[in-house]
């Protein structure tokens, strides 16, 4: 059984995974801060100084002059200030995310990513070997050199 696991653990995409969630998490990091310390100050100024995280309701029928002094109460509150800011942070990682996405999708498009042993298949632009006479993706009979290499 160890061995197995050994094996199992020694695998490329278990590995390729570790890495993946530990750059994940990093890149997560690195994310968050431009958004809470950069993106988000601008935004409070934008709106005039306004500051998401301070906006709530009181439940408990008191009168608290800020969130602090309610959470240091124990008043129940509900707190639509942090999910705004919440909501808007995930906006602006979303958005990060898709440009950094759509970066890489032209960069593949413009086969800068392509492997020099591959060529594109005029029919359905997937990556198929140089030797291919039939493509794999979309099985279409490839023409004599109408792929580009």
């Amino acid at each position: 059984m160890l061995k197995e696991f050994r094996t199992f653990i020694a695998r490329g995409n278990v590995i390729d995974l570790a890495v993946g969630v530990v750059i994940g998490a990093a890149f997560g990091k690195v994310v968050d801060s431009l958004v809470k310390d950069m993106v988000m100050p601008l935004i409070g100024l934008v709106l005039k100084r306004v500051d998401f995280t301070t906006l709530f309701i009181d439940l408990s029928g008191n009168h608290y002059a800020t969130l602090a002094e309610a959470q240091k109460a124990s008043a129940p509150t509900i707190n639509y200030g942090q999910f705004i800011n919440t909501l808007l942070q995930f906006v602006i990682v979303a958005f990060a995310v898709f440009l950094l996405i759509r970066q890489y999708n032209r960069m593949r498009e413009t086969n800068a990513l392509k492997p020099a042993n591959e060529k594109v298949c005029p029919f359905c632009r997937m990556n198929i070997p140089l030797e291919a006479t039939r493509c794999a993706h979309c099985t279409s009979v490839l023409p004599e050199g109408a792929a580009a290499p």
